[in-house]
């Protein structure tokens, strides 16, 4: 990036609009890869959370994923219309929702397993640099949502 100039409102000098672009240009990296498996990024996501950690509560979910349940629910009834996860009242409370993996979307985990080299390899980063990024980008997230809950 280049040394800020004095004038701030540069497209180019943006970090949320890097950020914003970079997460566009990920994701249509992602989508070849996915198309195979019949997932969007969003499902994938849902998917690696599951792949982690069989049944899980679809505030559980949302919380890893920081999605809110308006938009996680359509996404895991078409996940479960697919056949890849069934949702379930938890017996101890109906409120509650469970997501579980079918034995097609745990099998889907071994068609995935090629997804995070090819995106490694489309980045043109070595292993070192990418964790670097995760990890900066975790903190940075960490540092915005602290400051946004201080309001």
């Amino acid at each position: 990036m280049t040394k800020p100039s004095k004038d701030l409102l540069k497209l180019d000098q943006q970090l949320c609009f890097a950020m914003y672009s970079a997460s566009r240009a990920m994701t249509k990296v992602y989508q070849p890869l996915l198309r195979p498996m019949g997932l969007t990024y969003p499902q994938y996501l849902v998917m690696l959370v599951l792949w982690q950690r069989n049944q899980l509560t679809v505030s559980q979910i949302g919380d890893t994923l920081t999605l809110d349940s308006g938009t996680l629910t359509p996404l895991l009834k078409r996940l479960e219309t697919a056949g890849l996860v069934v949702r379930t009242r938890d017996a101890t409370d109906e409120r509650k929702v469970i997501v579980a993996l079918t034995a097609a979307g745990r099998a889907l985990k071994r068609q995935a397993a090629t997804v995070p080299n090819a995106v490694m390899c489309a980045t043109a980063c070595d292993l070192d640099e990418l964790v670097l990024f995760t990890t900066q980008l975790n903190r940075l997230r960490s540092n915005l949502s602290a400051s946004t809950n201080q309001e």
